[in-house]
C-alpha cells in the first residue's frame, strides 16, 4: 500500500504539486491525468523517491519512502521515465539486464537473469531486437524495450510516465493488458497518461490534476464528466458510451 498525506513540491517558489492524499491499494492500476504541466510526472517522481516532498509524507506499507535504502527501494519499485535517451551502444538486451542490477550485489548477471531479461523482452514483443544496438531502435521498438527493462526489475509497484509513447495502436493495448495482469498479480501499476481513452479503458482509479492540485479522485465513470474536463483542459467534450461499458471521451473542436 502507498500512502500519500498533504504531500507538496514547490521549487523557485512554485508548488508544482500541492496538498496531495491518496491510499493507493495493491492490486489497482491508476492513471494520474490532466493537461500539460498539471503535475503528473512530477507526483510520479515524488512516488518513486526520485524527488524529495517539500510537505508530507509518502509511506510504503506504512513506513516512510525516506527510510528505504537506495537498493532496498529499487526492489520495491520501478520508475520508466518519459524521456528516455541513451546515446550509448548497448544491446537491447543490454538495457533490459539493467532492471536487473538491484539483485546482482555488485556480481555478473547470472543465467537466470539473462532468462528473465529475454522472458520480459518476449512479453512486449521485442524479443526480435535483442541484439540490436538500441540506439537504432525506432521510437516505438525503444519504449517496448524500456517496458521490459522495469519488467525484469520484478518490483511490486510500477511507476509509468506515458509508457505508450511512440506506441501504435496494437502496442499501446498490449501494454495496458500487461499493465492489468500486472494488477491481477496483486501487484500495483501507476501511470501518467494523456490518452483520456486509454485511462478510461484500463485505469481503476483516476486522479485528475490541474496546477498542481487534485481537483477529480476516482473510478472512470464518476470522474470522466463533460463539466469535469472541461474545467480541466479548457475544451469542451462529448462523453459516449462505450459498448463495454466505459465512458468514452471525444473533445471538441472548440476551444474555450
Amino acid at each position: 500500500m502507498i500512502e500519500l498525506e498533504e504531500v507538496g513540491y514547490q521549487i523557485n517558489g512554485k508548488w508544482l504539486v500541492r496538498d496531495i492524499n491518496l491510499i493507493i491499494k495493491n492490486g489497482m492500476l491508476w492513471g494520474f491525468v490532466g493537461p500539460n504541466g498539471a503535475g503528473k510526472s512530477t507526483l510520479l517522481r515524488l512516488i518513486s523517491g526520485e524527488l524529495i516532498p517539500t510537505t508530507g509524507e509518502i509511506r510504503f506499507f506504512g513506513k516512510p519512502i525516506s527510510s528505504f535504502e537506495p537498493k532496498e527501494l529499487a526492489r520495491l519499485r520501478a520508475y520508466l521515465q518519459q524521456k528516455r535517451d541513451i546515446n550509448f551502444p548497448f544491446t537491447a538486451l543490454e538495457i533490459v539486464l539493467f532492471g536487473r542490477y538491484p539483485y546482482l550485489n555488485g556480481t555478473k548477471e547470472t543465467g537466470c537473469d539473462i532468462a528473465i531479461a529475454h522472458k520480459a523482452l518476449r512479453q512486449v514483443e521485442a524479443d526480435v531486437f535483442a541484439e540490436r544496438l538500441y540506439p537504432t531502435l525506432s521510437g516505438g521498438e525503444a519504449s517496448r524495450v524500456d517496458v521490459a527493462r522495469i519488467l525484469a526489475q520484478a518490483p511490486g509497484l510500477f511507476l509509468l510516465d506515458e509508457p505508450t509513447n511512440h506506441l501504435d495502436p496494437k502496442h499501446q493495448v498490449q501494454i495496458f493488458n500487461l499493465c492489468k495482469s500486472i494488477c491481477d498479480q496483486g501487484k500495483t501499476v501507476i501511470t501518467a497518461i494523456h490518452d483520456l481513452n486509454l485511462a478510461s479503458m484500463y485505469a481503476d482509479q483516476l486522479l485528475i490534476l490541474k496546477n498542481g492540485v487534485s481537483v477529480a479522485c476516482g473510478p472512470p465513470k464518476s470522474v470522466l464528466t463533460q463539466n469535469m474536463l472541461t474545467e480541466t483542459y479548457g475544451v469542451s467534450f462529448n462523453i459516449l458510451p462505450h459498448p463495454d461499458g466505459y465512458p468514452c471521451v471525444m473533445p471538441n473542436l472548440n476551444i474555450l
